[in-house]
């Protein structure tokens, strides 16, 4: 009899049964003087007390704005103790908080936040070369529900918008509110109702704001540490955004469920003040994403920062390079560390790596079903597959999102009739039930009647002695329909021609997994959580290779 490419997550500890609110309030009462957030940017620290009152505050400065049950709070900005604040304050009021990308301009901030009917927007003045002031002037017209603009920062006195309000003054709103009425709004949330609203970013089109409920990412944070075995004692440096499900969930909701520290090295990740946070608050765990461990790892300095203190982390959003995971169990002092796949649809996370797996299923795989949830691995006409053959990966159970929010029909293409979410990954999974991701069903790339996925390239590239970093992609071909074209970064001071890579793959792997273009770049096209944009790559590549006329014949 076959084995099916099917797993389930057995637990012996329940599922968590209240708000997010509550159980924060829960952990607040139990912990009241362990330090719950340090930013050290901003040179703050609150203890669990301290971060409860805070809350507690701010929300009652909601509820005086008129944030009513259910009510949209939008947050656009970069990592801070206020968005700290922000993320535990909304559940206490039934608030949906609604994530907005700091890389967002005037289109897509425009259609998240009128999309969403945000009706209290939390915003920083400006970041980098983002004037999110100045957006607002020229959307504010077209956002009929939006009813107040509340600027974070020093530099929001300074910066006036007609009519905006600053943190400090929702915080001053406060005392009109009664502490009675805030517990009463408290007691009245429900644990399976909507509390966040994530936006997706798609290749085409507009993004789907995926709505989690208190369920699915208090769950979810609580069994990833429990997946890293978080304890109060522990302090996770979480250089990832906010905004996404990376660091709010992976990050602050694993942190806080089990009474550990919250330590924010800078608003945007920053090698350097990444690994002197993990020094100077020194650190048990560290997150990114594989790119920001290969920025760590390539510091000119890197042997000079104390790394001694980590045991563990979580690497996630990409693929995870082979030799780079081993690097970092080594080089970092993390040989704890676990790699998380997942999607915003699901909570994000679906599988995980355990702190004493084999090396080569911590450096080879994506773990295995996390508890309380189901995984399954079909082809295209929906029937599971042996395991060990390739095929999509779908994930069912307490993770799954409510929906997208107002979008019935994408959300009747994402989840099946079985309630099952359908990822759009390729996955493997072995006979012990550890699950490998080949790639998106989109970037596998068919070269003359051969499946190649990108990743399986790529990891062979890595060991490479001068590639330091490298994305593979199908470009059209009129012969073959698509051929490999890599996109290669080299190691500083590192030297390799086009020739060198050819001649390095050929022989050790399939004649038509070599690439047939490479293209040196300083950098990769990606979005803010590291994740690379391999549409653009194939634009770009398709262009300037001049293979314009092979796709027009490929896609005719």
């Amino acid at each position: 009899m076959r084995l099916e490419s099917y797993a389930s997550g057995a637990s012996t500890l329940p599922l968590i049964g209240e708000s997010i609110g509550a159980h924060f309030k829960r952990i607040a009462a139990r912990y009241p003087g362990n330090e719950a957030v340090v930013s050290v940017h901003q040179g703050l620290r609150l203890t669990y007390a301290e971060l409860d009152a805070l809350t507690d505050r701010f929300a009652r400065g909601l509820m005086a704005l008129g944030v009513n049950h259910g009510d949209r709070v939008g947050i656009w900005s970069t990592n801070s103790l206020e968005w700290v604040v922000a993320q535990f304050a909304t559940p206490k009021i039934g608030a949906i908080l609604v994530n907005v990308n700091p890389a967002y301009r005037t289109s897509e901030a425009a259609y998240a936040l009128e999309q969403s009917g945000v009706s209290v927007l939390l915003t920083q003045v400006r970041h980098k070369t983002s004037e999110y002031v100045e957006i607002l002037r020229e959307i504010r017209d077209g956002l009929p529900a939006l009813r107040s603009i509340v600027l974070l920062g020093e530099e929001a006195p300074h910066s006036p918008l007609p009519g905006a309000l600053r943190w400090d003054d929702v915080l001053d709103l406060a005392d009109g509110v009664s502490e009675h009425k805030l517990e009463a709004r408290l007691a009245a949330a429900q644990f399976d109702e909507a509390i966040n609203i994530q936006y997706t970013s798609g290749t085409t089109g507009f993004p789907k704001g995926a709505t989690l409920t208190h369920h699915n990412i208090l769950n979810n944070g609580f069994f990833i540490g429990e997946g890293c075995r978080y304890t109060p004692a522990d302090r996770v440096c979480i250089p990832v955004p906010f905004y996404h499900c990376f660091g709010m969930v992976l990050g602050n909701l694993a942190v806080v469920t089990h009474g550990a520290t919250i330590v924010i090295p800078n608003y945007t990740f920053d090698a350097a003040a990444s690994l002197d946070a993990v020094r100077k608050e020194r650190c048990s765990a560290l997150y990114g994403v594989p790119t920001m461990f290969i920025a760590e790892l390539a510091l000119p300095d890197f042997a000079t920062y104390d790394c001694s203190t980590l045991r563990t982390g979580i690497m996630a959003g990409s693929p995870c390079p082979v030799e780079i995971m081993k690097r970092v169990q080594t080089e970092m002092h993390m040989p704890e560390v676990t790699i998380c796949y997942g999607m915003t649809e699901t909570s994000p996370v679906s599988t995980q790596t355990a702190v004493d797996d084999p090396i080569d299923k911590r450096t080879g795989t994506v773990g295995r079903v996390h508890p309380h949830l189901e995984v399954k691995i079909v082809d295209e006409h929906g029937r599971i597959v042996p395991r060990g053959t390739p095929g999509e990966l779908c994930t069912r159970g307490y993770s799954v999102m409510l929906g997208y929010w107002n979008d019935p029909v994408n959300t009747a293409g994402a989840i099946d009739a079985a309630r099952y979410m359908h990822t759009g990954d390729i996955a493997v999974m072995d006979e012990e039930g550890y699950v490998n991701i080949a790639g998106r069903i989109k970037d596998m790339v068919i070269r003359g009647g051969e499946n190649v996925y990108p990743r399986e390239v790529e990891e062979f590239l890595y060991t490479h002695p001068a590639v330091k970093d490298v994305a593979v992609i199908g470009v059209p071909d009129e012969k073959y329909g698509e051929e490999l074209c890599a996109w290669v970064i080299l190691h500083e001071s590192a030297v390799a021609t086009e020739d060198d890579i050819k001649t390095y793959c050929r022989g050790k792997i399939a004649h038509f997994k070599v690439p047939r273009y490479v293209k040196f770049v300083n950098e990769l096209p990606m979005t803010v959580t590291g994740k690379i944009q391999k549409y653009k790559m194939r634009e770009q590549s398709t262009l300037e290779l001049g293979l314009s006329a092979a796709a027009r014949i490929v896609t005719a």
